[in-house]
């Protein structure tokens, strides 16, 4: 198993096709069946279903993936840093994690403020819920992430930054006014669009109409927070989210908001893994990160936002 082989097999996996595969690869198509044929003859066992329309990953292709994808990671993360380092730069690759909610507040920012700072640091951002994001943390496939409310773990050390309130999300003519607090009580007289369990947001509410007695009524479950947005805009029912996951509709109209009576709250946390060692080019745009989080709080751009970090 080699290098040339994980690369080639996770371009076929990409793409399903090994044509395609080898234009991305500038190799001939030969070459790559080669590479995944001498991979397939290493461990031991097929890893693509050869299909008349292309190529498609067995059970073993699937396992192989991830352990593929991670290791080429950290061959890219090492070249990256040793490639470029020197007692005055700063280099190296960082994979941070951001939430669907935050990333549009925070990527444009995070980038610029790392090529002003440290040009030479190479940022990948991921963007996943919180339970997604815990998984790469742990398996090393990010170095860093800003998730909400994680559980105490062994594998992942966590500092709160922010707190920021639940409202509850409607379209025009919901009636919605933010100078007007809706109780969950209220809420159950009308159908509710909600992520899907175990997403940090369901289980909080979950738990505070346990607390108020309350049975909300769900008309539809998802794990997308475009589709969230989306059934909300299509009639399907109101929602609860933090205001930022919207705030671009909200200030625009398309959706209305207004907080929630029992003022359900959820923290951001900055999570780093607790096993690995931070890398100073890690540790650099960490604190970039955590930079323009609070930027954007004390501009007022993170609505509900209140900054409890150091």
């Amino acid at each position: 198993m080699d290098l040339k082989q994980l690369r080639a097999f996770l371009t076929v996996a990409e793409t399903g096709n090994v044509t395609r595969a080898a234009d991305m690869l500038h190799l001939v198509q030969p070459a790559v069946s080669r590479q995944i044929r001498l991979l397939e003859e290493d461990v031991g066992t097929p890893l693509f279903e050869r299909e008349r329309h292309g190529m498609a990953l067995t059970e073993a292709g699937q396992a192989l993936v991830g352990y593929a994808r991670r290791a080429l990671l950290e061959l890219d993360r090492a070249r990256m840093e040793l490639s470029g380092r020197s007692a005055d730069s700063v280099s190296g690759l960082v994979t941070l994690g951001l939430l669907p909610s935050t990333v549009d507040l925070l990527s444009s920012a995070l980038v610029s403020a790392l090529a002003a700072a440290y040009p030479e640091i190479r940022v990948r951002i991921a963007v996943g819920y919180a339970g997604t994001l815990m998984q790469w943390l742990a398996s090393g496939e990010v170095d860093a992430a800003l998730l909400y409310g994680a559980e105490r773990s062994a594998e992942i050390q966590t500092t709160a930054l922010i707190e920021e309130a639940l409202w509850v999300i409607g379209p025009p003519g919901s009636g919605l006014d933010a100078r007007r607090p809706v109780t969950l009580a209220e809420l159950a007289g009308h159908r509710v669009v909600l992520p899907s369990a175990p997403h940090g947001i369901r289980t909080l509410v979950e738990h505070a109409c346990a607390l108020a007695k309350v049975t909300l009524q769900i008309s539809a479950e998802t794990n997308a927070l475009s589709v969230q947005r989306s059934l909300v805009l299509g009639g399907h029912g109101l929602t609860i989210l933090p205001p930022i996951a919207v705030a671009e509709d909200l200030q625009a109209g398309k959706l209305l908001g207004a907080p929630l009576a029992e003022d359900i709250r959820r923290t951001i946390v900055l999570a780093l893994p607790a096993q690995r060692p931070t890398a100073r080019h890690v540790r650099c745009a960490i604190e970039m990160l955590v930079q323009q989080a609070r930027a954007a709080i004390d501009a007022g751009a993170w609505p509900e936002g209140l900054w409890v970090g150091a």
